[in-house]
């Protein structure tokens, strides 16, 4: 499998650990031979409030590395981002996107367990932006899937998938069913359990994932939840993915990329519990969405497309921004699928934190119609 030709020269960039390294007067370590097996982490602390009041402090901890020779395998990443407000409120979310040695396969996972309030608008435009309902739940999910390369950068296989949400209540004196008007997974069981398979197909041709510097990504998952598994409802969906990144130059040295992203994911049963309904930021890096709440558009069928300018500032790849825009269009009440649409947008700045594995501290601002906020990451969003 051919890698891409676009990979970034980091001979001629600069990070913030070479900043360190001279400021502290520690010696350049010897060459990484060509398998790459070295890691290369990147660590991000910041504090962000709450829904429903108060601080949390939040780290992010991203490692990209090579299970095989770079001139024929791709950059894995791991990431793993806990958080806690120092009481009752805390998430340890671990994902990974693993390729094995000549790209011959691909696992990718996503293990959380959170308990933290979150706020919900029911479906569709059901609700006023200020009329939201805070929530309280305990959340564990297992997402492990596992592709083989069939040709080139198609690859095929399948997985396992569990939401398991626990304790669900509302913190206001009206019950969720009343206020969502949506009957499965907001009863007084205050649990729900979606068990099932999957059969995904991915294409990519990006050499790294962390900050792809070209290439395109294309992702389709089946998804099907029957009782026999635990499920407590038999239903099933769909979610189908696609990005481009287009580079306006040749020069490695530079960015100037137009990204592109848009996904469409839907339910295909009634039955399916109303937190695992298609949502903004319901993606798996919850990155979609910026200049919106959490989870503020929710709906049996969702559309999501973006696009994001980025370039460096410097010629050192130092520093950089970004521009960005986002729609989202979802069915339900208050709104017409493909006909009532939710804008996005905003502008970012990016600081190159590990110029090896392309990391960078991502701190954008985002606003939309009756919302806007700072979203601080490591990597790239999309």
């Amino acid at each position: 499998m051919e890698i891409s030709k676009h990979i970034a020269d980091t001979a001629t960039q600069r990070d913030l650990i070479d900043i360190g390294k001279k400021l502290l007067k520690i010696k350049q370590p010897s060459g990484v031979d060509s398998t790459g097996q070295k890691v290369y982490f990147s660590f991000l602390p910041f504090s962000t409030n709450v829904p429903g009041g108060g601080q949390a402090l939040i780290t992010t901890t991203t490692a990209g590395f090579y299970l095989g020779d770079r001139s024929n395998t791709y950059m894995s990443r791991m990431t793993f981002t806990p958080y806690t407000n120092f009481g009752r409120r805390f998430g340890l979310p671990i994902r990974s996107y693993i390729w094995f040695r000549e790209n011959k396969w691909v696992i990718d996972g996503d293990i959380r367990l959170l308990k933290y309030p979150i706020e919900t608008w029911g479906l569709g435009r059901e609700h006023h932006h200020d009329d939201h309902l805070m929530m309280d739940y305990t959340y564990l999910r297992v997402y492990q899937h596992a592709m083989k390369r069939i040709k080139d950068g198609l690859f095929l296989g399948g997985g396992y998938n569990l939401d398991y949400w626990m304790n669900i209540r509302s913190r206001e004196h009206i019950a969720l069913s009343e206020y969502t008007g949506y009957p499965y997974g907001t009863d007084d069981q205050d649990y729900s359990i979606s068990s099932g398979l999957s059969a995904n197909l991915i294409y990519d041709t990006r050499a790294n994932s962390i900050n792809p510097w070209a290439g395109n990504y294309a992702n389709i998952r089946l998804r099907m939840n029957p009782k026999f598994m635990g499920s407590d409802q038999n239903w099933s969906s769909l979610f189908v993915e696609a990005r481009r990144y287009h580079r306006f130059t040749r020069d490695t040295n530079k960015q100037n990329m137009l990204a592109i992203r848009h996904f469409l994911w839907t339910v295909f049963n009634t039955h399916a519990p109303y937190l695992d309904l298609p949502s903004l930021a319901g993606d798996t890096y919850n990155t979609s969405g910026r200049g919106f709440p959490l989870g503020r558009f929710r709906g049996k069928t969702l559309y999501y497309a973006e696009a994001e300018y980025r370039r460096n500032i410097t010629d050192n790849g130092l520093f950089g921004f970004v521009v960005f825009a986002n729609a989202t269009t979802v069915d339900g009440p208050g709104s017409r699928f493909f006909k009532s649409w939710n804008i996005g947008s905003g502008a970012g700045a990016r600081i190159k934190f590990n110029k090896n594995s392309g990391t960078n501290i991502a701190i954008d601002y985002g606003i939309s119609r009756h919302h806007r906020g700072v979203h601080l990451s490591l990597g790239e969003v999309f």
